[in-house]
């Protein structure tokens, strides 16, 4: 690895994205021909903003960087889940990050393939909640009066699907289209537990002070690998194979694996 990259990969958030310039530097022929645009939001440690005021993340960086493997900038837009997957739909968004691969998606975007490892999805509860329910498994709570909270177009595994195909559960689960929200709602005992990826939801705990009362729970509720989706709108399949190519290179030459180090180590 360059020594000027190893030098950057190893300072504070602010100066981490000049990685992607040196990238540039250093990658042959790397002539910025296009733009796409991606998706991002508040959903540390995948995407967040830096007190800097700078936009950086596990997704935001390994994109850029794969990207930039094809000569294109990116370009950020900052969206909820819900209406990112309708701006991709409609073609005002071209790429989106941590997707799952549904049939009602496959209309209208491309995917990447499971090439990033997986991330994992586990309830967290409050923990009155978990005193009362100390489940190992999701369909545990199935006959319970437990009260979920979830977000909105969101897909969180089969266990989940079942559980909504029961009509006194799903009555039960309140939807908002922000996390934070869900976590203030859970923090005042509206709602018992909601979904996250571990490692988004320990960080966001934290960061609102609420590690004493909310707690994670042993229960994983799904491990599939996510995808990026590409809007078929704008982007074509001949693109999609290739930028498969550069995030394949980018985990084998260990620079996926030092971006999330950089950003679960803080």
């Amino acid at each position: 690895m360059d020594k000027a990259v190893a030098g950057a990969l190893s300072q504070p958030h602010s100066s981490y994205s000049k990685v992607f310039l040196l990238l540039l530097t250093l990658l042959p022929g790397a002539v910025l021909a296009c733009e796409k645009t991606l998706r991002w939001d508040d959903d540390p440690p995948f995407s967040m903003l830096l007190p800097s005021g700078e936009v950086a993340g596990i997704y935001v960086d390994i994109n850029r960087a794969a990207l930039a493997r094809l000569g294109c900038q990116t370009r950020l837009v900052k969206l909820p889940w819900a209406r990112a997957l309708k701006a991709l739909e409609q073609g005002r968004l071209d790429v989106l990050s941590g997707a799952f691969r549904k049939p009602e998606r496959e209309v209208y975007a491309h995917f990447s393939g499971k090439v990033l490892p997986p991330s994992r999805n586990i309830l967290f509860m409050h923990r009155d909640a978990l005193a009362r329910w100390p489940v190992s498994h999701l369909l545990e709570l199935q006959d319970t009066p437990f009260r979920l909270g979830a977000q909105i177009n969101v897909a969180y595994g089969d266990d989940y699907q079942q559980l909504m195909s029961r009509e006194a559960f799903a009555s039960r689960v309140s939807f908002n289209a922000s996390r934070h929200n869900l976590w203030r709602m859970l923090e005042r005992r509206r709602i018992d537990g909601l979904i996250a990826d571990e490692h988004t939801g320990g960080y966001e705990i934290h960061q609102l002070g609420l590690d004493q009362r909310i707690k994670a729970t042993a229960v994983v509720v799904s491990s599939e690998a996510a995808e990026v989706a590409f809007s078929k709108a704008t982007t074509s399949p001949e693109f999609v194979r290739r930028y498969g190519v550069a995030l394949e290179q980018l985990v084998a030459d260990g620079s996926y694996a030092r971006i999330v180090q950089h950003y679960l180590a803080e």
